[in-house]
């Protein structure tokens, strides 16, 4: 028999859950976290209709497995991983009561996204903790977040070694501490998102070995993202990997001459293109290329916004590009109008949206010609978008 103590608990994990859940949304209906009050009101309802059950004083003893576990469900973010603590979910689920413990621990799902510290306190305290963890995935894909403070990655790559073929995402940042990167994109066989990043303070060695890292990509791999890492185009676009021909997103920081027709030849399939950096176009040898697969381009100069920025001039005189349909600029200064309009002229393209942000120069007549070409286009015009593309 469950005591009223018992109870408490339970009713107090509960109230607790949504606060690491819920941090906006909560008014929108069509969010995911909209859903997730609803649930929990709906138990809270039935725990107070139903009468205590024979034989325990716990009204919440009573609802069904099933509901429980859908609950649980939406309490695991499905936007980030956490690092295993005791306060928050699926880690708090367990030590509510028995029950939810055999129920939470029976869901896979509740343990497939992990953020894991590296450099940090105790490593082998923390290295047995993340294996117990990822154990109760039971074979489900895996989504992992490595912060990598040192270079202990003997050690690691030891620990993730019996799910290596199991992580579809992979999120790797590269601090200060971190002086080299020896893992091999191509060596986790299932990966199909791959994000590499730095907190942007100061210079981190490990970058220089980057590019070692993405030569080969495994074949399941759509996404590659580099993210606050300033990396030569020369030295990206002459790793020529037939393996890029896989990629349907791709962001980068570059710096230097930039081809855009050698990098839409390097991924054939590439759906959205995001680029950052300070770069000009290279002059361009090569014919035209006809990329039939892109639909979304972003750029930003990563410049102050009283800066001017030609770093898209001659950009798109080399290209076609007949499914583009969605462009957002930010930060480079003067825009390439006559280029731009050009493009979008020859490849007939169904351009759906034109986004300026800040540090962008305009003319009205420049926004009422592309109004004309295209009637139903959803321009946007938001100086407030003036910090570098998320």
């Amino acid at each position: 028999m469950r005591s009223n103590a018992d109870l408490s608990a339970m009713l107090g994990a509960i109230s607790r859950l949504p606060s690491h859940v819920v941090m906006r949304e909560v008014s929108d209906p069509n969010h995911v976290n909209y859903r997730y009050w609803q649930l929990v009101q709906e138990m809270a309802k039935i725990v107070q209709s139903i009468g205590p059950p024979r034989g325990s004083s716990s009204p919440i003893g009573r609802l069904p497995t099933e509901i429980l576990a859908q609950i649980f469900l939406y309490c695991i973010p499905e936007d980030a991983n956490w690092t295993p603590a005791p306060d928050l979910a699926p880690m708090q689920l367990t030590a509510v009561c028995r029950r939810w413990r055999e129920i939470a621990v029976n869901m896979p799902n509740l343990w497939r996204r992990l953020r894991l510290e590296i450099g940090h306190g105790d490593w082998q305290q923390r290295a047995f903790c993340y294996d117990s963890y990822l154990k109760r995935s039971q074979g489900r894909q895996l989504s992992l977040t490595l912060e990598c403070e040192n270079n202990n990655w003997t050690e690691l790559r030891s620990l993730l070694q019996p799910y290596v073929d199991r992580i579809s995402s992979l999120h790797v940042g590269l601090f200060t501490g971190a002086k080299s990167f020896p893992l091999v994109a191509a060596d986790f066989g299932g990966l199909e998102e791959l994000v590499i990043y730095t907190n942007g303070f100061g210079p981190v060695p490990a970058v220089a070995h980057v590019a070692h890292s993405i030569t080969h990509l495994p074949p399941n791999m759509r996404s590659l993202r580099l993210l606050n890492m300033w990396l030569d185009f020369q030295v990206l676009s002459s790793l020529n990997s037939p393996s890029w021909a896989g990629l349907t997103n791709l962001e980068i920081v570059v710096e230097g001459l930039v081809s855009l027709p050698c990098l839409l030849r390097l991924c054939p399939n590439l759906s959205s293109l995001t680029m950052i950096g300070i770069f000009m176009a290279a002059l361009e040898t090569s014919g035209n290329l006809a990329h039939t697969k892109l639909q979304s381009l972003r750029f930003s100069g990563d410049l102050p916004m009283n800066t001017v920025f030609f770093g898209l001039l001659g950009l798109f005189d080399k290209v076609t590009l007949p499914n583009l349909r969605i462009v957002e600029v930010r930060n480079i200064g003067r825009w390439a109008h006559g280029e731009f309009k050009a493009l979008i002229t020859r490849s007939q393209c169904p351009l759906e949206s034109l986004i300026f942000g800040g540090g962008v120069r305009t003319t009205p007549q420049q926004l009422a010609e592309y109004v004309t070409l295209f009637p139903s286009l959803k321009l946007v015009i938001d100086p407030t978008r003036s910090s570098v593309l998320e």
